[in-house]
């Protein structure tokens, strides 16, 4: 399991990550969203030993994070660093050579990550010869080439389209399925619903919310809540303490605490019985919108 415990980071006045802890566990895919400039791309250097924390400590089993273990660790820069002149096989087994693999074992290496991410035919092409999509999917191979212990990757999703990005999962999910922790970023939170097993929430600095997808789901969950009756659901309307936000026929979404929620389920009984009571767990990307308005708006009342 890679870890971070309370890590801070400040450059002269400016506080970039404070006191922050998560877990990236090993066979999962930890989800690490946040608006830009709430710490994200800071605590993956750190990570990565690019950046020096002020205080804090990363480690990997328990065992600090040294030179060493960085050796082994895969890392997806946000912006390219390959070379764009150079043909896309020939700089992989390059950087594979680079982390103490024999030729042949790289060149191996480099041609079967190109033949998965759709890119066999292309091997001998210059980087820069390639469309913005493929050059994404040539520096997700760079990032693999070497198969790491441990994997960061910063946006590896940007600009591709949801063929590519199914593609890439199923590489990255097979590294994952050796039992290596991995990490990514993303501004797409559909795409981060759909694929990570854990999600860490991070604005201002701080760690926001951190746990699996379905655990966020529930713990956020709040007080909507839906009503599917066997009669016109109308009347919840009238129902005190209920404020309804989407009523069709029968079915009806609505805001309530715990006990007028539990009044409208006893009403619909009352009229006539109901197919389904339950709350309404937001998405992941409702939760994140929710964290980062309450932030910013704590931002601008402490201001």
């Amino acid at each position: 399991m890679l870890t971070l415990r309370h890590i801070s980071k400040s450059y002269g006045s400016r506080r970039a990550l404070h006191d922050v802890s998560f877990d990236v566990a090993r066979g999962r895919l930890t989800g690490f969203v946040g608006g830009n400039g709430a710490g994200k791309t800071t605590a993956m250097r750190i990570i990565l030993g690019v950046l020096g924390a002020d205080a804090g400590e990363v480690a990997l089993d328990g065992r600090p994070v040294d030179g060493d273990a960085l050796r082994s660790f895969g890392y997806m820069p946000e912006e390219r660093g390959l070379y764009p002149k150079m043909e896309i096989a020939e700089q992989l087994t390059y950087l594979a050579r680079l982390h103490g693999i024999d030729r042949g074992a790289a060149t191996k290496r480099a041609d079967a990550l190109l033949d998965r991410l759709g890119l066999g035919e292309r091997r001998r092409d210059k980087l820069d010869a390639l469309s913005l999509g493929n050059q994404q999917r040539v520096q997700v191979a760079a990032s693999l080439v070497h198969d790491p212990d441990v994997l960061v990757m910063d946006e590896p999703f940007s600009g591709l389209d949801p063929l590519a990005v199914d593609e890439v999962l199923a590489v990255i999910s097979e590294h994952a399925a050796r039992g290596i922790p991995v990490l990514f970023s993303s501004h797409q939170l559909d795409v981060v619903e759909r694929l990570c097993d854990d999600l860490v929430i991070i604005a201002g600095g701080e760690i926001r919310a951190a746990g699996t997808r379905e655990d966020l789901r529930e713990r956020y969950s709040g007080s909507r809540w839906e009503l599917d009756a066997l009669a016109d659901a109308g009347w919840v309307r009238t129902v005190p303490g209920v404020s309804v936000s989407e009523l069709a026929g029968n079915l009806v979404t609505f805001t309530a605490g715990e006990n007028a929620a539990q009044a409208v389920a006893r009403g619909a009984v009352e009229r006539g019985g109901l197919r389904t009571f339950r709350p309404v767990r937001p998405t992941l990307g409702e939760i994140f919108r929710d964290i980062v308005v309450d932030h910013t708006r704590n931002e601008n009342e402490a201001a």
